[in-house]
């Protein structure tokens, strides 16, 4: 098997629990820019659990899809835990889905706005429900490393969740 950076494994096992227990997600991703989509999108079995997902750049589009609040996200150029929260719990509703997975935050500095530190916030919902969010952080190097580094980050927290929840 090709080896695309991802943490197959995992994927799988996350696939594994989800048939098990007739479950679907989405994904609602910004800093990742589709990558978690691309991953789950491998999985054995992807279509009975994947419904998709959306990848919003902006606030406008952040606002106009996911509904999150404009007026915090332009305060936090869209990278806080409330963003991430909004963002999980619509893209469940969005795809009618059992899972909600978020992530939003800089793949790459922001000198500009003092943004040195690469960090992200990503949030899952099951059901309508927060269930984890959390702050990760990620060494400088380019931007696709640090994408699969979130990635596989929130794939890893994902699949601790679904062996917890439901079980």
């Amino acid at each position: 098997m090709i080896d695309y950076g991802y943490d197959i494994d995992t994927i799988n096992s996350i696939s594994d629990i989800l048939k098990q227990k007739y479950e679907t997600l989405a994904v609602a991703e910004s800093v990742t820019a589709g990558q978690l989509q691309v991953a789950f999108s491998l999985a054995e079995g992807a279509t009975q659990i994947f419904q998709g997902g959306i990848t919003a750049y902006n606030i406008g589009q952040k606002s106009r899809h996911l509904l999150i609040d404009p007026i915090h996200a332009g305060n936090h150029n869209c990278v806080s835990e409330k963003v991430a929260d909004q963002m999980a719990a619509q893209v469940v509703a969005l795809f009618s889905a059992d899972w909600g997975i978020s992530i939003t935050g800089y793949a790459s500095p922001v000198p500009e706005q003092n943004i040195h530190d690469l960090f992200a916030h990503y949030a899952i919902y099951y059901r309508n429900k927060c269930v984890k969010h959390e702050r990760i952080t990620s060494p400088n190097n380019d931007v696709l490393t640090v994408r699969l580094h979130f990635a596989n980050t929130v794939l890893r927290k994902f699949h601790e969740a679904c062996r917890q929840i439901g079980i």
